[in-house]
């Protein structure tokens, strides 16, 4: 059919402009393995596959692999298909995606949000001036691409857990709450898909509703430690925190990047793997890259499939 020719061409665009903007910013592509014999993102979406008699996983990340060569080529990504065996039937949710994920020595939470935002925007940009037949197949409103440039906004994650009570309370009480732009907020059917606690990781409803609070794409600062990676650098004085940010895309369109700041001391990366339960025998390498020092260090991935759907 003309949409999904339509979609594969832009997807063909999206890629295209993944490789050229971090080609064209120093980094080097560097391709991990698809078979793992660790997790990375946590233990309960692992796809295990037989290997030679050893358990193997499909790979859920490739990030592991490129903390170590950042510290060889100082900016390095990767771009492949990932795995997650999670049953859902969300639309945001696919068992085999892309994604591509960079990964920067010397580069602290706020540096790599000022790189996201410079990369996302040239993805939408190289899509709406090389796909506008396309978008126009797919009846995409490019009004509401065209002004997607840095700076994005930016929230704490306590500071979007305040706003969504406020809006679930509002509209419990049976008011209109406006989305930016001044329309109602759409797409919440039951106002309680919206309840919170802080500690919580959020759902499609709460990345929805927030979403529409803006016209471009938003940062989400600092989520609870407890429900992010283990290798995320808690905040000074607040381990509770760690210095992640998910980037969440208008219209309520949610989450197209995870990333953070990395853990560079290596007592508190063992502390880590032991809270959450993973062998260490599979991680004694990855913790042996901070034996001799570290440096600040961070990175993200970006998933393409979300990031065509918006």
């Amino acid at each position: 059919s003309s949409r999904q020719w339509a979609v594969l061409r832009v997807r063909a665009t999206v890629m295209r402009a993944i490789r050229a903007w971090l080609d064209g910013h120093g980094f080097i592509e560097v391709s991990t393995p698809i078979l793992t014999p660790s997790a990375a993102e946590g233990t309960t979406n692992l796809f295990e596959v037989d290997y030679f008699g050893d358990k193997a996983y499909l790979a859920q990340t490739g990030q592991l692999y490129n903390e170590a060569n950042i510290f060889a080529f100082n900016r390095v990504y990767c771009f492949g298909p990932t795995f997650r065996a999670e049953k859902s039937k969300t639309r945001r949710h696919l068992t085999e995606f892309w994604m591509v994920e960079p990964e920067i020595a010397f580069c602290d939470l706020e540096q790599l949000l000022e790189i996201e935002e410079q990369f996302v925007s040239h993805i939408v940009q190289t899509c709406l001036r090389e796909n506008a037949d396309e978008l126009r197949v797919l009846g995409r409103d490019v009004s509401r691409l065209q002004g997607i440039a840095p700076p994005f906004p930016r929230m704490t994650y306590d500071d979007a857990v305040a706003t969504l009570r406020d809006i679930h309370a509002r509209l419990k009480a049976g008011e209109t709450v406006e989305a930016h732009g001044g329309v109602p907020l759409q797409g919440i059917e039951d106002p309680d898909l919206l309840k919170i606690e802080w500690g919580m990781d959020f759902g499609s409803p709460h990345e929805t509703a927030l979403t529409q609070l803006y016209d471009k794409p938003v940062f989400v600062v600092g989520f609870p430690s407890a429900v992010k990676a283990f290798y995320m650098e808690p905040y000074p004085g607040r381990p509770e925190v760690c210095k992640s940010a998910d980037l969440l895309a208008p219209e309520g369109y949610g989450e197209i990047i995870g990333g953070s700041e990395r853990i560079s001391s290596g007592e508190l990366l063992e502390q880590r793997i032991q809270e959450h339960g993973l062998p260490m025998a599979a991680y004694k390498w990855y913790v042996e890259l901070r034996k001799y020092g570290s440096v600040p260090h961070s990175g993200f991935g970006l998933g393409v499939e979300r990031t065509v759907a918006w």
